[in-house]
């Protein structure tokens, strides 16, 4: 198999559409980085992929014995790391009260609590967003799937030493541990592997999530709950709306598109291997999702717009808040930028998490969709108002972008 992430023509563009299918489908056999690039992340959407996606991953014997975890494995790699627990059964605003423990006390609690069948008398406690490639960098337990491999987030984080964080997680949970509805940070992409497990997936394409919003706005907690029924509270959850029931065994992945909302349940004693993501697919939608974001948080303080520095007040809010902030954004469309550029430039390879190695036709099209973002952004208002443009200058990316292809030959529509 090649380590080269490839497409066949640079002059596609994204499509997200909401003429869905009536069943999610299923990747049953191997299919070229091309084939899903077109069928699934160009036009935003979701899929399963069966297991032969994950065949020869270490954890997929490591982390198994017999046919339940692994946990005295884990303990011996990694029992004193401090990992983030979130209680199921604890509401905290509109996600689940969080707490941390070292791994060792979790594997005791886990060990016990389903040694006793789950009992209801006792928290069911989840273990979210362990940044366990992160924390233990030696470890090789995974390799992403090509299909996932063009992951402008994690490669900008990876990149940046300084901010030690990353988007790459392990989810440990009991059987009845569950996420509640929400939709993935900065509206990126998702991909989700059972290494051991099952799990049952809610998805709701973008826009059905109206029907799961209060009458403030606010989206449900839990969308099968009978609060969500409630037509007082919840005006539009008897209209007709879309969504997608899935199960997920062990050794499969699921691709969750930009956007799409989803709650997720363990049906059985589960690990899962989750990345956030981002790309030249559905960058465009996170430039729109981050401005948006900025325009609530002005309209929320807009009575404290003469203070002074009020619109870096609100980049401070919007980071806050949504996770990124327009200087952030651009760093990570700059940092992309270079790397492309020397690819084209025939100065540098592009060399990705996993090993996988960004083909020239698919460095072109990156740039392509880079360009036309930066198009968008700098013509956003709130820009003249930020200290860091004098000094980044996002136009010299911009018109140093489009010089290079014009010499190619290549022109963005």
């Amino acid at each position: 198999m090649s380590d080269e992430v490839e497409i066949d023509n640079h002059y596609v563009e994204p499509s997200h559409h909401n003429d869905l299918d009536q069943n999610i489908s299923e990747i049953c056999k191997e299919v070229s980085y091309n084939d899903f690039f077109k069928t699934y992340l160009l036009p935003n959407r979701p899929c399963k992929i069966k297991k032969f996606v994950t065949e020869f991953w270490e954890c997929r014997t490591q982390w198994i014995t017999g046919c339940k975890p692994n946990w005295l494995y884990l303990r011996e790699c990694c029992g004193d790391a401090k990992v983030p627990v979130a209680d199921c059964g604890e509401k905290e605003y509109n996600s689940q009260k969080k707490t941390t423990y070292t791994l060792s006390k979790y594997f005791d609690y886990l060990e016990e609590y389903s040694s006793e069948g789950y009992p209801s008398s006792k928290p069911n406690l989840y273990l979210k967003d362990w940044h366990l490639t992160q924390d233990y960098p030696s470890l090789s337990f995974y390799r992403v799937p090509k299909y996932f491999a063009s992951d402008w987030l994690n490669e900008y984080f990876m990149s940046r030493t300084d901010l030690a964080d990353d988007y790459r997680f392990v989810y440990i949970g009991p059987k009845g541990s569950w996420t509640p509805l929400h939709v993935d940070v900065f509206t990126s992409y998702s991909w989700s592997v059972n290494v051991i497990g099952r799990k049952r997936w809610l998805l709701f394409p973008p826009g059905e999530e109206v029907h799961l919003r209060d009458r403030l706005g606010n989206l449900a907690y839990d969308a099968t709950s009978k609060d969500s029924l409630d037509k007082a509270n919840f005006p539009l959850c008897d209209s007709p709306g879309k969504s997608y029931d899935i199960i997920q065994e062990a050794g499969e992945a699921i691709f969750v598109p930009s956007g799409w909302h989803h709650q997720v349940w363990n049906l059985e004693d589960t690990i899962s291997i989750n990345h956030n993501w981002i790309n030249g697919c559905n960058i465009r939608q996170i430039w729109h999702a981050i401005s948006s974001c900025l325009l609530a948080v002005q309209r929320e303080v807009n009575d404290c717009k003469d203070m002074d520095d009020w619109h870096s007040h609100c980049q401070l809010m919007l980071r806050a808040t949504h996770g990124l902030n327009y200087e952030e954004f651009y760093d990570l469309l700059h940092c992309i930028a270079q790397a492309r550029m020397k690819e084209v430039n025939g100065v540098g390879k592009v060399n990705m998490y996993g090993n996988w190695k960004l083909g020239h036709n698919h460095a072109i099209w990156d740039l392509k969709q880079i360009l036309k973002t930066l198009d968008c952004f700098v013509e956003d208002e709130n820009l003249k108002y930020l200290p860091w443009v004098t000094t980044k200058s996002p136009h010299v990316l911009k018109n140093s972008i489009d010089d290079l292809l014009k010499s190619r030959g290549i022109i963005v529509a």
